[in-house]
């Protein structure tokens, strides 16, 4: 069975007991990764896990990352319906800047999380000392 898993990016993996894996690939227990780009190679399953989770269970970090990446994520353990997070990019318009975003001290505008609340609102979002240890983050797929 396949799965998408997520680390620096975005990968499909296959455990060593999948048939569709060739004995020349799997040279002992752990995954074969097919990237973005069809390219397909073999990991030992210490590296692999140690690398990469599933986009179903991911740490903060690794939701962080696909935040960056342009996905939207959630938590499992939220009790909203329909709740997740996305990146909303700041513009610059003159001395006006978006209500998403005021300058930074040297003047850049940086991205920040919005959260899409359980009745439809999009609301700013600050991380909770819960939110950032738990490990039920996820990939929102379906994006309305």
């Amino acid at each position: 069975m396949t799965q998408d898993y997520y680390g620096t990016k975005r990968v499909t993996a296959w455990r060593d007991d999948n048939p569709e894996v060739d004995d020349v690939l799997r040279p002992g227990e752990g995954y074969a990764v097919k990237y973005e780009d069809g390219y397909i190679s073999w990991s030992p399953k210490e590296v692999f896990e140690a690398a990469y989770q599933p986009i179903t269970a991911m740490n903060f970090g690794h939701a962080l990352q696909a935040l960056k990446d342009g996905h939207r994520v959630a938590r499992a353990g939220w009790n909203g319906k329909g709740m997740w997070l996305r990146l909303i990019e700041p513009y610059d318009q003159g001395d006006q800047f978006s209500v998403t975003e005021l300058p930074d001290m040297d003047g850049t505008l940086t991205a920040h999380p919005w959260m899409k609340t359980a009745d439809g609102k999009l609301v700013p979002w600050l991380c909770s000392l819960t939110d950032m240890m738990a490990e039920d983050w996820q990939i929102v797929e379906d994006q309305t």
